[in-house]
């Protein structure tokens, strides 16, 4: 395919007649409705260079033999006349027993012609000293010399009245460092007093940060305090409903709906509603009492303890369960015959009518635990918001700047281990 340089559109090569091999050849094309539309627009191709001579092969002329001669042979000049060429065949040496060097004859060590030019060039590359030698550069770096520090100069030095050393400002190091020193005493406090008048940005940030932590502390303290108020109020309602009067005919007037039947959500059996209250708190309590939640920490909390903190002296643990939903080591009170319910009558599920259930504690299935359960309500939130300020102090830690977060005591223990 073949792109136009004007409208940018995709042509494919058989649909407007130009092969693979012409596409090469063409630097920018235009299509047929460019060009309708720009007269000036042309399609311009390549420069191919043009094909020349073909040069013809050149004949190799065939390479000439050099003849083998032995080493000494004939073609080496002798004079005749030494005595490397009157002696004869000594009959010992490699050439008179008749070997061979690289399939060539050698000729008697004794009959070699001391005047030859050969015998000449070796006897002075010897006294030459053998074979040349390549010169090795020098590691020495080249000394630069300023042409500021050039002549007699007297030292830099703070009251130094000497001459400065060659190529130097200073007389000695010690000089150096004087200067260096007086230069830093007075530089470095002015650079720190403008350090400290710019705060940086992480700082500005990490200081945002503690004040948002500082107002989720504040928020979590303010809900603590209202949860121990919201306890101490539950405290005064048992308190007055305990001095209510007994009324045996409180639970005569059954509604319609205890006649209806449902099914636990533990144990998934068939159970009245007028006793499913109870029948679950029972049934929730068994499942309960088969796992174990303890931690090796005992609990610290300032105030009123939430946990129940048994001593297990077998797994070395202390039980982390809610004091008051414990079914192992806090058993509930034993419940007199004349014992009042005195739960708070609502209206509309969250109205409070000021009256409370007169009916014996015994036989009231439908306000069945009900201090129980709100007291767990209130240990649970408590929890909750232990949990969230030791998260923010742990986050405020972490900060740079986190020294200034305290916290009104060590927290709970977060991490409790689940044992089954």
């Amino acid at each position: 395919m073949i792109c136009c340089d004007a409208c940018e559109e995709w042509y494919h090569g058989d649909c407007i007649n130009v092969s693979e091999k012409e596409a090469k050849h063409i630097k920018h094309y235009y299509c047929q409705r460019c060009k309708e539309e720009d007269p000036s627009l042309q399609t311009v191709f390549r420069l191919v260079p043009a094909p020349g001579p073909i040069p013809l092969p050149e004949e190799k002329k065939p390479k000439k033999k050099k003849k083998e001669t032995p080493i000494g042979g004939s073609s080496e000049k002798r004079c005749g006349s030494c005595d490397g060429c009157l002696a004869e065949n000594c009959g010992n040496c490699e050439g008179c027993l008749g070997l061979t060097k690289n399939g060539r004859k050698q000729r008697c060590d004794m009959r070699f012609c001391s005047n030859s030019s050969t015998r000449k060039k070796d006897r002075a590359a010897i006294k030459a000293g053998g074979r040349n030698k390549k010169r090795k550069r020098s590691v020495t770096p080249e000394v630069f010399c300023n042409p500021a520090l050039e002549g007699e100069r007297q030292c830099y030095g703070p009251g130094c009245i000497m001459t400065a050393r060659p190529q130097s400002k200073y007389c000695s190091d010690e000089c150096g460092m004087k200067l260096a020193t007086s230069r830093i005493y007075q530089v470095l406090p002015q650079r720190i007093q403008e350090w400290s008048l710019s705060p940086a940005v992480g700082e500005e940030q990490n200081k945002k940060a503690l004040e948002s932590i500082r107002m989720k502390q504040a928020i979590v303290r303010a809900t603590l305090a209202e949860l121990d108020k919201r306890h101490a109020e539950l405290d005064l309602l048992v308190e007055r409903a305990k001095r209510c009067t007994l009324d045996p005919n409180a639970l005569e007037n059954a509604d319609l709906e205890d006649e209806m039947s449902m099914y636990c959500i533990t144990c998934g059996h068939e159970i009245h509603s007028k006793t499913a209250i109870r029948h679950m708190e029972k049934c929730f309590n068994k499942y309960e009492s088969q796992a174990s939640f303890g931690s090796i920490f005992k609990t610290r909390i300032d105030g009123n303890s939430m946990f129940c903190d048994f001593y297990n002296p077998a797994s070395k643990t202390y039980c982390k369960r809610l004091r008051v939903l414990c079914p192992e080591h806090c058993k509930d009170p034993k419940i007199n015959d004349t014992d009042v319910c005195g739960c708070p009558l609502v209206r509309n599920v969250f109205e409070l009518t000021g009256e409370f259930c007169r009916a014996p504690k015994k036989s009231c299935f439908k306000h069945y635990v009900w201090e129980k359960i709100r007291r767990a309500e209130i240990d649970l939130e408590r929890v909750r918001q232990w949990l969230k300020m030791d998260e923010l102090v742990r986050t405020g830690t972490s900060n740079s700047s986190g020294n200034g977060i305290t916290s009104r005591s060590a927290g709970t223990n977060a991490a409790l281990n689940v044992q089954s």
